[in-house]
């Protein structure tokens, strides 16, 4: 039986940013503040360009149509960061936990994200107006 990996603890995994063009904003973050990108696949109705910032990521998130979330977030706030995604160990026990706790979800089961990996958002109603993603390492 395989050993399970050892704990890392929470950490941020990445931060999305909502944008109405990648053209547009892709060149300041990649040649000038020289992050290197990294392929993501496009999710939840966005186009997303993934940029390495040390141990974190940066996800540009373009809408692929006005309907859709990030479409409808730039249509109400404009340009801006949409959400913070923290990385955890066991994303079920998080999550159950933050039912305990009373913590509303939008999503009640984990589902797969832009990196492949098992994601769950939690309401802003809940976090003090940040939308929380969380994401197993």
């Amino acid at each position: 039986m395989p050993e399970k990996p050892a704990a890392r603890g929470t950490r941020i995994a990445h931060v999305g940013l909502a944008v109405r063009a990648l053209d547009e904003i892709l060149p300041f973050y990649r040649d000038v503040l020289g992050m290197p990108e990294t392929p993501l696949d496009d999710a939840d109705g966005a186009r997303i360009a993934g940029l390495v910032a040390g141990e974190s990521l940066v996800e540009l998130l373009e809408p692929a149509d006005e309907s859709s979330p990030i479409g409808k977030f730039l249509a109400k706030r404009g340009p801006g960061i949409h959400h913070i995604c923290f990385a955890v160990d066991d994303l079920d026990g998080t999550l159950a936990r933050c039912r305990a706790a009373g913590i509303r979800l939008i999503d009640e089961r984990p589902r797969i994200g832009a990196e492949g990996k098992r994601i769950a958002f939690l309401h802003p109603s809940a976090t003090a107006g940040v939308l929380v993603e969380l994401s197993e390492y």
